[in-house]
């Protein structure tokens, strides 16, 4: 009986032996299967992928993206871009991007870049309202395709009589502006493109319209505001609210012009939110330089003004001295000629940008004594993103042969959109406004004012000196839509400390909007005795209880 036992309990030990075995080799087998075969990513690692290139591109290419580009972008562009995954994939597109739009390729500058660049400026300083002004409807339409031939604005409304083909009459108007350009390529019907921009919120903040009538205050008063047609009994005015053609005009069943039709306003309307053609094919840039040391002086400077939340304007200042230069005579002036090639590296020695200007100076030689007393100032402005980078600057002096090779870092800023900003503080000698035509335009200017930095900062007492700065991401008032908060102006005489001049103002007396604001002030220096100070401008935000301090140093002789 024990035997028969063990037998049983023997035989059962094997078989479940070999059933284990079997097991582990099945499991072997299912595992090496896994190892060969690769499974399809699951909707999970799908998500995990693009939320990890959401983020990479949450950087300063994002901005470049969404912010720099986002009006002349191609859909086909801005896709290629996404996709891309790594930092030097994006850096290549970039450059490629700018190529591909250069009118000039086989020059060193990029004017259609440069003047991109100058157009955002520009709407910065001129339509900005709640928003920066690259964010609204004219800062789209300026930047996109430039200024337009002529501007018909009404900036307060107020009584205002209606062109015939919108019925004729007279109403009163909400502030408005009519933007006319002669043509435009691929718009519309090309020619004679007017656009509208209606401030129907009294904000300073303009919508662009397809309807003529929305620039009516009156449109929904009964009675008032009537048309020509309607005064003369040919049409009622709630007539207007019946139309099919997407205005409310009140001209009756008069038939609207050709360039009216709602289909010819629709597609002008979308055609105006398409990024430009590209008009270049892709090229590749090569920069080739010798720089040779010798001597030459000069004086460089740099200053920063933010154009978006991921590009700088460096405003790149050189100065010679006229009596370090040296001048040839040919018929009866004296004319000495400077050959400037800059050339601005990545801390890893890529190459950002180069320039190549002329600086002459041409004066009649019996002048030639007295003019050799003065100075002659250059200066480039240049788009960049945020970061560390190195200017070279190579000078020659074609008369005399002299050359010098100056290097600088820039440390461009990086503006953040929730924290209160301000550009360089500028200390100029000469600070004015410009002529309308010249707004945003030539050397110096800013907007709409001519500053030229004082290179060494160094004044005469007989003289005025210009205090420039902007200022950026004041907090708005929910009602008002304006900032709150104070400028204070100090003074401080260099070793003793002593204060010299200090006053304050509030920010709502600045020039700009709560997005952007310039302090622009002239000092007269008469009661100042000769010496060393520090002006210091500290601004406050109350809104967002927040403050900066900019400082800059200068002499008085």
């Amino acid at each position: 009986m024990l035997r028969k036992d063990f037998v049983i309990v023997f035989t059962a030990a094997a078989l479940l032996t070999g059933l284990a075995g079997q097991a582990a080799a099945q499991k072997k087998q299912d595992s090496g299967q896994r190892e060969t075969v690769a499974k399809p990513m699951s909707e999970r690692e799908k998500r995990r992928q693009e939320e990890k290139r959401r983020k990479e591109l949450e950087t300063p290419y994002r901005k470049w993206l969404n912010e720099d580009v986002i009006y002349i972008i191609t859909d086909e562009e801005r896709k290629a871009f996404k996709n891309l995954q790594t930092d030097e994939e994006r850096q290549e597109f970039i450059e490629a991007f700018w190529l591909r739009r250069d009118p000039t390729p086989d020059s060193q500058e990029n004017e259609y870049k440069e003047e991109h660049y100058r157009r955002i400026a520009y709407a910065n300083e001129r339509f900005a309202s709640g928003i920066p002004g690259w964010k609204t409807d004219r800062g789209m339409i300026y930047i996109t395709f430039g200024p337009p031939d002529e501007i018909e604005s009404h900036p307060s409304g107020g009584t205002y009589e209606r062109p015939y083909e919108e019925g004729g009459g007279t109403t009163s108007t909400y502030p408005f502006e009519k933007w006319r350009y002669r043509y435009l390529a691929n718009v519309g019907s090309q020619t004679d493109i007017q656009i509208e921009f209606v401030d129907k919120t009294m904000t300073g903040e303009y919508r662009m319209t397809m309807d003529p009538s929305e620039k009516d205050a009156l449109l929904m008063v009964p009675g008032a505001g009537l048309t020509m047609m309607e005064q003369m009994g040919m049409a009622d005015k709630a007539d207007r609210f019946n139309r099919t053609d997407g205005t409310h005009l009140g001209t009756g069943t008069q038939p609207l012009p050709a360039r009216m039709n709602q289909f010819e306003r629709l597609q002008q309307y979308a055609d105006l939110q398409k990024a430009p053609q590209i008009k270049f094919k892709d090229l590749e840039a090569q920069v080739n330089s010798r720089i040779v040391y010798n001597l030459l002086p000069m004086l460089a400077r740099a200053d920063f003004f933010p154009a978006t939340g991921s590009t700088v304007l460096t405003n790149i200042t050189l100065q010679f001295s006229r009596k370090d230069l040296q001048f040839k005579n040919e018929g009866g002036n004296s004319k000495a000629v400077v050959n400037i090639y800059a050339r601005i590296t990545s801390m890893a020695r890529r190459v950002v940008n180069v320039f190549e200007e002329v600086v002459s100076v041409d004066v009649p030689t019996e002048l030639l004594q007295q003019a050799s007393q003065g100075q002659s100032i250059f200066q480039k402005s240049i788009p960049l993103p945020p970061g560390m980078y190195r200017l070279n600057v190579v000078a020659k002096d074609i008369v005399g042969g002299n050359m010098n090779n100056y290097e600088m870092a820039l440390n461009v800023p990086r503006m953040e959109e929730d924290k209160l900003f301000a550009s360089t503080l500028v200390l100029a000698d000469v600070l004015e406004k410009v002529p309308t035509k010249s707004i945003g335009m030539g050397q110096f200017v800013i907007g709409t004012s001519k500053v030229r930095p004082r290179m060494g900062e160094n004044f005469k007492r007989s003289e005025k000196m210009g205090i420039y700065m902007k200022l950026y991401n004041f907090q708005p008032d929910e009602k008002t839509n304006k900032p709150q908060g104070t400028v204070e102006y100090e003074i401080v005489r260099t070793g003793d400390n002593s204060r010299v001049l200090e006053f304050s103002e509030e920010v709502s007396g600045l020039e700009g909007s709560a997005s952007q604001m310039t302090i622009e002030k002239l000092l007269p220096l008469s009661n100042m005795e000769p010496g060393q100070y520090t002006l210091k401008v500290k601004v406050t935000d109350k809104l967002k209880n927040t403050t900066l301090t900019q400082s800059a140093q200068f002499s008085i002789t």
